[in-house]
Protein backbone atom coordinates (compact mmCIF):
# COMPACT_ATOMS: atom_id res chain seq x y z
CA UNK A 1 0.00 0.00 0.00
CA UNK A 2 2.85 2.22 0.80
CA UNK A 3 4.56 1.28 -2.36
CA UNK A 4 1.27 2.52 -4.09
CA UNK A 5 1.17 5.73 -2.50
CA UNK A 6 4.67 6.25 -3.30
CA UNK A 7 4.09 5.53 -6.94
CA UNK A 8 1.28 7.87 -7.07
CA UNK A 9 2.37 10.69 -5.53
CA UNK A 10 6.05 10.31 -7.95
CA UNK A 11 3.28 10.18 -11.20
CA UNK A 12 1.54 13.43 -9.80
CA UNK A 13 4.86 14.91 -8.54
CA UNK A 14 5.80 13.81 -12.87
CA UNK A 15 2.75 15.34 -13.89
CA UNK A 16 2.81 18.73 -12.23
CA UNK A 17 6.58 19.23 -13.44
CA UNK A 18 5.57 18.57 -16.96
CA UNK A 19 3.07 21.26 -16.53
CA UNK A 20 4.82 23.58 -15.03
CA UNK A 21 7.58 23.35 -18.08
CA UNK A 22 4.59 23.43 -20.43
CA UNK A 23 3.05 26.26 -18.82
CA UNK A 24 6.43 28.31 -18.77
CA UNK A 25 7.38 27.60 -22.59
CA UNK A 26 3.61 28.54 -23.23
CA UNK A 27 4.14 32.05 -21.21
CA UNK A 28 7.40 32.22 -23.08
CA UNK A 29 6.59 31.88 -26.78
CA UNK A 30 3.29 34.16 -26.34
CA UNK A 31 6.26 36.58 -24.69
CA UNK A 32 8.07 36.18 -27.89
CA UNK A 33 4.96 36.35 -30.28
CA UNK A 34 4.07 39.49 -28.17
CA UNK A 35 7.67 41.73 -28.88
CA UNK A 36 6.99 40.78 -31.92
CA UNK A 37 3.37 42.54 -32.80
CA UNK A 38 4.86 45.07 -30.08
CA UNK A 39 7.67 45.71 -32.68
CA UNK A 40 5.48 45.68 -35.63
CA UNK A 41 3.07 48.06 -33.77
CA UNK A 42 5.56 50.34 -32.62
CA UNK A 43 6.89 50.71 -36.37
CA UNK A 44 3.67 51.36 -37.88
CA UNK A 45 2.73 54.15 -34.40
CA UNK A 46 6.52 55.34 -35.84
CA UNK A 47 5.07 56.02 -39.01
CA UNK A 48 1.68 57.19 -38.24
CA UNK A 49 3.38 59.87 -36.24
CA UNK A 50 5.86 60.55 -38.55
CA UNK A 51 3.20 61.04 -41.82
CA UNK A 52 0.82 63.10 -39.37
CA UNK A 53 4.56 65.24 -38.81
CA UNK A 54 4.90 65.31 -42.78
CA UNK A 55 1.68 65.98 -43.95
CA UNK A 56 1.21 69.22 -43.56
CA UNK A 57 4.42 69.74 -45.75
CA UNK A 58 2.59 67.41 -48.19
CA UNK A 59 -0.31 69.11 -48.01
CA UNK A 60 1.87 71.83 -49.23
CA UNK A 61 3.51 70.14 -52.01
CA UNK A 62 0.84 69.45 -53.36
CA UNK A 63 -0.58 72.59 -53.53
CA UNK A 64 3.08 73.76 -54.77
CA UNK A 65 2.66 71.01 -57.41
CA UNK A 66 -0.81 72.28 -58.48
CA UNK A 67 0.34 75.91 -58.71
CA UNK A 68 2.67 74.68 -61.07
CA UNK A 69 0.49 72.63 -63.13
CA UNK A 70 -1.92 75.66 -63.50
CA UNK A 71 0.67 77.95 -64.47
CA UNK A 72 1.68 75.39 -67.24
CA UNK A 73 -1.26 75.66 -68.52
CA UNK A 74 -1.67 79.33 -68.46
CA UNK A 75 1.78 79.08 -70.26
CA UNK A 76 0.32 77.79 -72.70
CA UNK A 77 -2.49 80.36 -73.26
CA UNK A 78 -0.25 83.20 -73.37
CA UNK A 79 1.68 81.99 -75.82
CA UNK A 80 -0.87 80.88 -77.71
CA UNK A 81 -2.47 84.17 -77.79
CA UNK A 82 0.85 86.23 -78.02
CA UNK A 83 1.88 84.04 -81.35
CA UNK A 84 -1.46 83.35 -83.23
CA UNK A 85 -2.22 86.04 -84.31
CA UNK A 86 1.10 86.72 -86.01
CA UNK A 87 1.44 86.33 -89.63
CA UNK A 88 5.11 85.43 -89.36
CA UNK A 89 4.85 83.16 -86.56
CA UNK A 90 5.39 79.44 -87.51
CA UNK A 91 2.32 77.29 -86.24
CA UNK A 92 5.47 74.47 -85.41
CA UNK A 93 7.24 77.25 -83.53
CA UNK A 94 4.24 77.36 -81.33
CA UNK A 95 3.95 73.97 -80.23
CA UNK A 96 7.55 73.93 -79.51
CA UNK A 97 7.10 76.53 -76.93
CA UNK A 98 3.75 74.99 -75.46
CA UNK A 99 5.24 71.41 -74.92
CA UNK A 100 8.98 72.57 -73.83
CA UNK A 101 8.19 75.53 -71.70
CA UNK A 102 4.94 73.02 -69.82
CA UNK A 103 6.71 70.15 -69.72
CA UNK A 104 10.10 72.69 -68.11
CA UNK A 105 7.57 74.14 -65.66
CA UNK A 106 5.92 71.43 -64.70
CA UNK A 107 9.38 69.19 -63.79
CA UNK A 108 10.46 72.23 -62.02
CA UNK A 109 7.24 72.14 -59.86
CA UNK A 110 7.20 69.02 -59.36
CA UNK A 111 11.55 69.24 -57.71
CA UNK A 112 10.07 71.93 -55.75
CA UNK A 113 7.04 69.44 -54.17
CA UNK A 114 9.74 66.64 -54.07
CA UNK A 115 11.81 68.79 -51.85
CA UNK A 116 8.91 70.08 -49.28
CA UNK A 117 7.60 66.74 -49.21
CA UNK A 118 10.22 64.84 -48.59
CA UNK A 119 13.42 65.62 -45.85
CA UNK A 120 16.26 66.26 -46.79
CA UNK A 121 15.30 65.32 -50.97
CA UNK A 122 17.41 67.30 -53.30
CA UNK A 123 17.66 67.37 -57.06
CA UNK A 124 20.69 65.80 -57.33
CA UNK A 125 19.70 62.29 -55.31
CA UNK A 126 16.36 62.36 -57.88
CA UNK A 127 19.12 62.44 -61.10
CA UNK A 128 21.55 59.38 -59.11
CA UNK A 129 18.28 57.31 -58.77
CA UNK A 130 17.15 57.08 -62.24
CA UNK A 131 20.96 57.09 -63.69
CA UNK A 132 20.78 59.81 -65.70
CA UNK A 133 24.75 59.84 -67.11
CA UNK A 134 25.38 56.47 -66.97
CA UNK A 135 26.45 54.84 -70.03
CA UNK A 136 24.15 51.75 -69.52
CA UNK A 137 20.94 53.89 -69.36
CA UNK A 138 22.25 56.05 -72.06
CA UNK A 139 22.43 53.19 -74.61
CA UNK A 140 18.87 51.90 -73.28
CA UNK A 141 17.20 55.39 -74.06
CA UNK A 142 19.18 56.24 -77.14
CA UNK A 143 16.18 55.85 -78.96
CA UNK A 144 14.36 57.99 -76.82
CA UNK A 145 16.45 60.79 -76.81
CA UNK A 146 16.84 60.15 -80.61
CA UNK A 147 13.34 60.26 -81.40
CA UNK A 148 12.85 63.51 -78.78
CA UNK A 149 15.64 65.57 -80.22
CA UNK A 150 14.55 64.62 -83.68
CA UNK A 151 11.03 66.18 -82.96
CA UNK A 152 12.24 68.56 -81.74
CA UNK A 153 14.36 69.80 -84.76
CA UNK A 154 11.42 68.89 -87.45
CA UNK A 155 9.08 71.30 -85.26
CA UNK A 156 11.59 74.08 -85.30
CA UNK A 157 12.89 73.24 -89.07
CA UNK A 158 9.35 72.80 -89.93
CA UNK A 159 9.64 70.91 -93.19
CA UNK A 160 5.97 70.14 -92.76
CA UNK A 161 2.92 71.67 -90.71
CA UNK A 162 -0.20 69.98 -89.91
CA UNK A 163 -2.80 69.59 -92.09
CA UNK A 164 0.24 69.01 -94.95
CA UNK A 165 -0.49 65.60 -97.05
CA UNK A 166 2.99 64.32 -97.03
CA UNK A 167 5.05 60.89 -98.21
CA UNK A 168 7.55 59.67 -95.64
CA UNK A 169 8.86 56.03 -95.72
CA UNK A 170 6.76 54.79 -98.58
CA UNK A 171 3.34 56.04 -96.21
CA UNK A 172 1.15 58.82 -97.55
CA UNK A 173 -1.32 60.60 -94.96
CA UNK A 174 -2.30 63.98 -93.65
CA UNK A 175 -0.23 65.12 -90.61
CA UNK A 176 -2.86 65.24 -87.81
CA UNK A 177 -0.42 65.44 -85.13
CA UNK A 178 3.44 66.51 -84.34
CA UNK A 179 4.82 65.04 -81.09
CA UNK A 180 8.09 65.46 -79.49
CA UNK A 181 8.31 61.05 -79.93
CA UNK A 182 6.37 60.75 -83.38
CA UNK A 183 4.82 62.20 -85.91
CA UNK A 184 0.60 61.22 -86.70
CA UNK A 185 -0.70 60.83 -89.86
CA UNK A 186 -4.15 59.89 -91.27
CA UNK A 187 -3.81 57.91 -94.39
CA UNK A 188 -6.14 58.33 -97.11
CA UNK A 189 -8.39 55.13 -95.99
CA UNK A 190 -8.73 56.43 -92.84
CA UNK A 191 -6.42 54.81 -90.53
CA UNK A 192 -3.58 56.28 -88.47
CA UNK A 193 -0.22 56.12 -88.56
CA UNK A 194 2.71 56.71 -86.31
CA UNK A 195 6.10 57.15 -87.21
CA UNK A 196 9.05 58.05 -85.47
CA UNK A 197 10.14 61.30 -85.47
CA UNK A 198 13.85 59.87 -86.19
CA UNK A 199 12.47 57.76 -89.10
CA UNK A 200 10.70 61.33 -90.04
CA UNK A 201 14.40 63.38 -89.72
CA UNK A 202 16.19 60.96 -91.28
CA UNK A 203 14.24 60.04 -94.46
CA UNK A 204 13.54 61.77 -97.67
CA UNK A 205 9.98 63.41 -97.17
CA UNK A 206 7.67 64.44 -100.24
CA UNK A 207 5.10 67.34 -99.37
CA UNK A 208 2.45 66.94 -101.53
CA UNK A 209 0.46 70.29 -100.43
CA UNK A 210 3.70 72.72 -100.04
CA UNK A 211 2.90 74.65 -102.90
CA UNK A 212 -0.89 75.20 -104.18
CA UNK A 213 0.27 74.57 -107.91
CA UNK A 214 0.34 71.21 -108.46
CA UNK A 215 0.79 69.40 -112.10
CA UNK A 216 -1.83 66.24 -113.48
CA UNK A 217 -0.95 64.28 -116.17
CA UNK A 218 -2.12 60.42 -117.85
CA UNK A 219 -1.46 58.83 -121.04
CA UNK A 220 -4.09 57.92 -123.84
CA UNK A 221 -3.69 55.72 -126.57
CA UNK A 222 -4.95 56.31 -130.13
CA UNK A 223 -4.35 53.66 -132.70
CA UNK A 224 -2.40 53.69 -135.99
CA UNK A 225 -4.50 54.68 -138.52
CA UNK A 226 -6.27 57.64 -136.17
CA UNK A 227 -5.33 61.18 -137.14
CA UNK A 228 -2.57 62.07 -133.94
CA UNK A 229 -3.02 65.59 -134.67
CA UNK A 230 -6.62 65.83 -134.87
CA UNK A 231 -6.75 63.78 -131.31
CA UNK A 232 -4.19 66.82 -129.93
CA UNK A 233 -6.25 69.67 -130.89
CA UNK A 234 -9.12 67.85 -129.37
CA UNK A 235 -7.56 67.36 -125.89
CA UNK A 236 -6.26 71.05 -125.82
CA UNK A 237 -9.57 71.79 -126.49
CA UNK A 238 -10.99 70.02 -123.73
CA UNK A 239 -8.11 71.47 -121.24
CA UNK A 240 -8.79 75.66 -123.20
CA UNK A 241 -12.17 75.01 -121.92
CA UNK A 242 -12.12 73.86 -118.09
CA UNK A 243 -11.91 76.97 -115.58
CA UNK A 244 -10.36 75.12 -113.06
CA UNK A 245 -6.83 74.47 -115.17
CA UNK A 246 -4.37 77.12 -115.02
CA UNK A 247 -2.84 78.93 -118.29
CA UNK A 248 0.28 79.23 -116.97
CA UNK A 249 2.78 77.10 -116.86
CA UNK A 250 0.80 75.92 -120.26
CA UNK A 251 -0.91 72.58 -120.83
CA UNK A 252 0.46 70.03 -123.09
CA UNK A 253 -0.04 66.67 -125.28
CA UNK A 254 2.70 65.39 -126.84
CA UNK A 255 3.38 61.99 -128.03
CA UNK A 256 5.32 59.85 -125.27
CA UNK A 257 5.80 56.38 -126.94
CA UNK A 258 5.10 54.45 -130.34
CA UNK A 259 3.52 50.80 -128.41
CA UNK A 260 2.85 47.63 -129.76
CA UNK A 261 -1.04 48.41 -130.13
CA UNK A 262 -1.13 51.99 -129.52
CA UNK A 263 0.25 56.07 -130.01
CA UNK A 264 0.79 57.27 -126.80
CA UNK A 265 -0.13 60.96 -125.99
CA UNK A 266 1.05 61.84 -122.32
CA UNK A 267 -1.31 65.03 -121.70
CA UNK A 268 0.06 67.52 -118.94
CA UNK A 269 -1.27 70.54 -117.39
CA UNK A 270 -1.58 72.02 -114.21
CA UNK A 271 -4.09 73.39 -111.19
CA UNK A 272 -4.93 75.26 -108.07
CA UNK A 273 -5.16 73.23 -105.60
CA UNK A 274 -7.43 75.61 -103.11
CA UNK A 275 -9.58 75.27 -106.00
CA UNK A 276 -9.94 71.70 -107.21
CA UNK A 277 -7.78 68.30 -106.35
CA UNK A 278 -5.67 66.57 -108.70
CA UNK A 279 -7.49 63.83 -109.24
CA UNK A 280 -10.89 65.30 -109.58
CA UNK A 281 -9.31 67.09 -112.04
CA UNK A 282 -7.67 64.01 -113.55
CA UNK A 283 -11.14 62.41 -113.71
CA UNK A 284 -12.98 65.06 -115.26
CA UNK A 285 -10.63 65.54 -117.84
CA UNK A 286 -10.11 61.30 -118.91
CA UNK A 287 -14.09 61.91 -118.92
CA UNK A 288 -14.41 64.78 -121.83
CA UNK A 289 -11.83 62.82 -123.85
CA UNK A 290 -13.56 59.79 -124.14
CA UNK A 291 -16.52 61.74 -125.16
CA UNK A 292 -14.73 63.42 -127.59
CA UNK A 293 -12.93 60.74 -129.06
CA UNK A 294 -16.26 58.45 -129.61
CA UNK A 295 -17.63 61.66 -130.82
CA UNK A 296 -15.33 62.08 -133.59
CA UNK A 297 -14.33 58.18 -134.47
CA UNK A 298 -10.93 58.36 -132.72
CA UNK A 299 -10.34 54.62 -131.42
CA UNK A 300 -8.92 53.77 -127.80
CA UNK A 301 -7.28 50.33 -128.82
CA UNK A 302 -6.41 47.52 -126.07
CA UNK A 303 -4.36 44.93 -126.56
CA UNK A 304 -5.70 41.69 -128.84
CA UNK A 305 -4.06 38.69 -129.48
CA UNK A 306 -4.39 35.59 -131.78
CA UNK A 307 -4.83 32.41 -131.01
CA UNK A 308 -4.86 29.73 -133.59
CA UNK A 309 -5.94 25.96 -132.45
CA UNK A 310 -4.98 23.19 -133.78
CA UNK A 311 -6.11 19.49 -133.36
CA UNK A 312 -4.17 16.38 -134.83
CA UNK A 313 -3.69 15.77 -138.04
CA UNK A 314 -6.87 16.84 -139.81
CA UNK A 315 -6.03 20.01 -137.92
CA UNK A 316 -2.98 20.42 -140.15
CA UNK A 317 -4.48 19.16 -143.25
CA UNK A 318 -7.16 21.62 -142.88
CA UNK A 319 -4.84 24.68 -142.10
CA UNK A 320 -2.90 23.49 -145.30
CA UNK A 321 -5.65 23.19 -147.41
CA UNK A 322 -7.12 26.65 -146.11
CA UNK A 323 -3.53 28.49 -146.87
CA UNK A 324 -3.32 26.86 -150.84
CA UNK A 325 -6.88 28.26 -151.23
Amino acid sequence: MAEQNNALSEVTQGTSDLLQEAGEKTAQTVLQHTAKYNDAYSTIDKFVEAFWERLPYICIALVVFTLFYLLSKLFKFFVRKALADRSYTKQNLVLVLNRVGSSAIIFFGFLIAMVIAIPGFTPGQLMSALGIGSVAIGFAFKDIFQNLLSGILILLGEPFKIGDDIIVSGMEGTVEDIQIRATFLRSPDGRRIVIPNATVYTSPVTVNTAYQRRRCEFVVGIGYEDDVQKAKNIIMGILDKDQTILSQPAFSVNVSALADFSINLNVRWWVDTTETTTSASISDVQEHVIEAFAEHNISIPYPVQEVKVYRGNDGAEMAESARAK
